[in-house]
């Protein structure tokens, strides 16, 4: 017979190896190349040393004379606080006592929860890593019968948002009911709130409380606590092609990265306008377009063997070229559940006859090279 007991021993033992997995590898082509460690990690905080330049201690000589003088490496510290990440699935007391007698039917219960939240990941994961860590999500344009914003590609249907005005200060909290991604307008569900011109979305709680993604590379004026003005290797390569791409554009910033920082491209993210920019070049010199397999069974296209992989989160009209092994998520512990002081996972919601299982992650994404990235803009078909 399938009881609570039963549903938190199958969660606990079964389910949470196979999402931590999915979770890690599965949910998006970057998260999975990735490496993710618990190093550094010091309390609350990841405090890690990221070496640039080169050792001194090198130079020629006589064959008599005194030798090159000891200079150690350079080192800059990085500090960034540990980001809390949450996940939460719910079960209804009904669902339970129906799947009672049926170990099948609580088995789809079980996975058709699991599987909402791993998509709700996948979504919510691959914005973080292509955003700076603010969760700003979009900026409203103009307010009428729909709602136009700047930017609808870190919107979905169903998201809870919070909702800023232009002073900062927060106005409430609605979710999107229908998002018209051709005319960049949103639907908001229920009555919600009243909203203006210059009014910034963000994920519910998140403002800025997400994980550093890729964008805090290459905008404001400090990354990981250091001031980048003090320290010019921490600006990262831009270029604004200002139109159609081609193969130089992309080699030269290549080779602009390896040569200025030592830094070799493994991985390209971009966006549909830039993937298509890249394919009407291959076409017009009739070149083939390879396929190739990544980390995590994503197939993508390829540029010289580096994968060339479309993300919905990349910047319209941007490419980045990423060293991944530059970066590392640090984390406190990977996935858990949140347990009581009785270790249990399943919680009854107060006054509702639902319970809930939390899913929690404490971390933030370093880069040890931010000089190593690049990012092209302006890309046009």
């Amino acid at each position: 017979m399938v009881t609570l007991q039963n549903a938190e021993n199958a969660l606990k033992t079964v389910y949470l190896g196979t999402v931590t997995e999915l979770l890690d590898t599965k949910v998006n082509p970057l998260l999975a190349k990735i490496e993710q460690t618990s190093n550094d990690v010091w309390g609350k905080e990841i405090r890690t040393a990221a070496r640039f330049g080169i050792n001194g201690g090198i130079g020629a000589g006589d064959e008599d004379g005194e030798l090159p003088a000891a200079y150690g490496n350079n080192y800059l510290q990085f500090v960034s606080a540990l980001k809390n990440l949450y996940g939460q699935i719910e079960i209804s007391d009904k669902a339970i006592r129906a799947s009672a007698d049926g170990r099948g039917a609580f088995t789809d219960l079980l996975n058709a929860e699991l599987e909402g939240l791993l998509n709700a990941s996948k979504f919510n994961l691959g914005r973080m890593l292509y955003g700076d860590g603010s969760g700003l999500l979009t900026t409203v344009v103009a307010v009428g019968g729909d709602v136009a914003c700047d930017d609808t590609r870190n919107l979905i249907e169903g998201l809870v948002v919070d909702v800023y005005g232009s002073s900062g200060t927060k106005k409430g909290t609605a979710r999107i009911g229908y998002v018209d991604r051709a005319s960049k307008k949103v639907t908001f569900d229920g009555a919600g709130v009243t909203l203006a011109d210059g009014d910034k979305l963000y994920v519910q709680g998140s403002k800025d409380k997400e994980i550093t993604g890729i964008g805090a590379l290459f905008g404001g004026t400090s990354i990981y606590g250091v001031q980048k003005s003090a320290h010019p290797f921490l600006n990262s390569y831009t270029h604004d092609v200002d139109g159609p791409l081609d193969e130089i554009i992309i080699q030269q910033a290549i080779d602009t990265l390896e040569n200025d920082a030592g830094s070799t491209v493994d991985f390209i993210a971009c966006s549909q306008e830039a993937k298509y920019s890249f394919i009407d070049y291959m076409s017009s010199y009739k070149r083939n377009i390879d396929v190739m397999e990544i980390e995590g069974g994503f197939k993508t296209v390829s540029y010289n063997g580096l994968p060339l992989v479309y993300d919905r989160f990349v910047p319209s009209g941007c490419m980045y070229l990423l060293n991944t092994k530059a970066f590392k998520l640090h984390q406190l512990c990977d996935w858990r559940f949140l347990e009581t002081e009785n270790g249990k996972i399943l919680r009854q919601n107060q006054g509702k006859p639902t319970y809930t299982a939390t899913l929690v992650k404490y971390c933030d994404l370093i880069c040890q090279k931010p000089n190593g990235q690049a990012k092209l803009t302006g890309i046009t078909r």
